[in-house]
């Protein structure tokens, strides 16, 4: 089965919670997530690190503090600077999602910094793939997929309270539709790259 890694940094849980809506979304393709949560600055990335090496594709995710990804997801991608020389994730399919209180709050800058990291390592990135609300802006409520209206990942929106409650259900179905798609991407994308039946006889 294709493996896709989803690598996070959670702060209160709320990304947390979009981390594992991907995970579900990608088993409901019927591929294998694996969760790679980022706990605090100090722990080893090895671990972390070789598990995506291992994957066919990976999902990062991060929530949106001051304008871009969270400090201890940069320490992280700065880890990262050894696979970068060696061009081990060269090749494998990346996408991202994010998370912040306003509904803007410059998630796109967070999610620009995502695509970064995975062109730095010459990653191909899948983006969101599902169109705006086609309704007006009063009109989008808590179940609206991609209310935020992002495309080039996942944008979510959460209020200070407890992540049992926000993200509400839209965003989180927004999440469970990336899940599906970056699985259904990486088994095209890793049958693709099998030799041709002709070559392996």
């Amino acid at each position: 089965m294709t493996k896709v890694a989803i690598v996070y940094h959670s702060g209160y849980g709320h990304t947390a919670v979009l981390a594992d809506k991907i995970a579900e979304g990608v088993r409901d393709a019927g591929q294998t997530p694996v969760l790679l949560k980022i706990e605090n600055a100090a722990q080893d990335f090895a671990p972390l690190i070789e598990a995506i090496s291992g994957a066919d594709a990976v999902v990062f995710g991060a929530p949106t503090y001051m304008g871009d990804v969270s400090g201890v997801f940069k320490v992280f991608a700065d880890a990262t600077a050894g696979v970068f020389f060696t061009g081990a994730w060269k090749d494998k399919l990346a996408a991202g999602f994010t998370n912040s209180h306003s509904f803007a709050g410059d998630k796109g800058h967070a999610l620009e910094s995502l695509t970064i990291l995975a062109a730095q390592h010459g990653m191909n990135w899948v983006n969101l793939g599902l169109a705006p609300p086609g309704v007006t802006a009063a009109e989008r409520g808590p179940d609206t997929i991609n209310r935020v209206g992002s495309f080039i990942g996942l944008a979510a929106q959460s209020d200070n309270a407890s992540p049992e409650i926000t993200p509400p259900a839209g965003d989180r179905e927004t999440a469970r539709l990336l899940g599906v798609r970056v699985a259904e991407a990486a088994v095209r994308w890793t049958r693709g790259a099998q030799p041709a039946l002709s070559e392996a006889a």
